[in-house]
């Protein structure tokens, strides 16, 4: 262990103020991705007195971890000057930030070494509990202010790089999304299509292979066969992660193909960056003319279709290949297609180099994280 390391009761304090005054303040919940985010809490009936007032710089967690994967909630509070949290909610504060830089050790609870350790000392018959006393015994490497503060600068400067990359990605998906709308739902009159269009099946247009999921035995994560992706869990915003490879090849999605998730929430799409092995709960989309693009947005625009797809059936949801065969589209003439694939296929590369940029960035923060329990030389 590092000659640093400190026991964290020695410098955070737990806190719990109520909202006595029955303030009007932002009701804020608290989410496994570490971040605090608006509560959807039905609160009428309910007394506002009772729950807690978190300020800027203080920290909650949830102390229950048996429902939360393999994550603990916990985050630091930077949104507002104050909000109140649930009562459930342990909250706490550093007592002295010349010692320690709240931020930095938001950083050692972003490691998953932290969830890790979070999740085997919680206990309990009932409901797994990390506690409070648990949390005091936490051992947390704390070099001089300047090193923390060094470590919180490149931190933060990564992380600001990859939400701009974020938002640009988002403004080309707005970008394209306009365009699609513009080339083909706008001004068009579904009952009196310009000349050269028709109503068809997807069939038609795309080629379609639902996923089959291959003998678990088959599954690791040492890169042996191909790549193997079972189903929205491994999505991305636009390109899937890679977690899992098979040596028994069931069935494949080509790369640029649409991967679609089949079942609930039947709709969510992503796009096959490489050829790989798709689970049964996803299929394959790929348009018979090679135009990727088109077919993506096309794909993204049938909401309708696979909402109602998702509230039919088992209560999971599902659709099936019949059904994605014989979904009802509107083909536009070659030329119209084509002049829209030569506009938005820039974008979309565009799209995919910002995409692996953040890629990149995220694996960089992970490697800072884990360079804070780095041992001593």
């Amino acid at each position: 262990m590092q000659k640093n390391y400190k026991r964290l009761g020695e410098y955070i304090q737990q806190v719990d103020e109520r909202n006595s005054n029955l303030e009007d303040l932002p009701l804020m919940g608290l989410s496994v991705q570490k971040m605090f985010i608006p509560s959807i809490a039905n609160t009428i009936g309910s007394n506002m007195a009772n729950y807690k007032t978190i300020y800027k710089d203080q920290f909650a967690y949830i102390a229950d971890t048996s429902r939360r994967g393999d994550k603990i909630a916990v985050a630091l509070f930077k949104d507002y000057e104050k909000a109140l949290i649930s009562q459930a909610y342990t909250t706490f504060e550093i007592t002295d930030t010349k010692k320690l830089i709240p931020e930095y050790l938001m950083m050692w609870f972003s490691r998953p070494e932290f969830d890790r350790y979070a999740r085997y000392k919680s206990h309990g018959s009932v409901r797994e509990i990390f506690s409070w006393e648990e949390m005091c015994d936490v051992m947390v490497p704390i070099p001089n202010i300047t090193q923390q503060q060094a470590l919180v600068d490149e931190y933060q400067t990564i992380e600001r790089r990859i939400q701009i990359n974020e938002q640009l990605c988002q403004k080309l998906e707005e970008t394209a999304q306009a365009l699609y709308r513009k080339y083909f739902v706008e001004d068009i009159d579904t009952e009196d299509l310009p000349e050269g269009w028709r109503w068809g099946k997807l069939e038609e247009i795309a080629t379609i292979t639902m996923g089959q999921s291959p003998m678990g035995e088959s599954y690791n994560i040492d890169g042996i066969g191909e790549i193997f992706y079972q189903g929205r869990s491994d999505f991305g915003m636009r390109f899937p992660t890679i977690r899992m490879y098979t040596n028994e090849s069931t069935k494949m999605a080509k790369k640029d193909d649409v991967l679609l998730s089949v079942r609930a929430p039947v709709g969510d799409i992503n796009i096959a960056p490489h050829n790989c092995c798709i689970g049964r709960g996803l299929a394959s989309i790929r348009n018979k003319k090679k135009h990727k693009s088109y077919i993506f947005y096309l794909t993204k625009n049938l909401d309708e279709i696979f909402n109602v797809a998702d509230g039919e059936g088992t209560i999971f949801g599902s659709i099936d290949r019949n059904t994605l065969l014989n979904i009802d589209v509107i083909i536009p003439d070659e030329e119209t297609v084509e002049l829209f694939e030569g506009k938005v296929s820039s974008i979309d590369r565009l799209y995919k180099y910002n995409d692996l940029e953040i890629r990149i960035l995220k694996k960089t923060l992970s490697l800072l994280l884990a360079k804070m329990g780095r041992k001593e030389d």
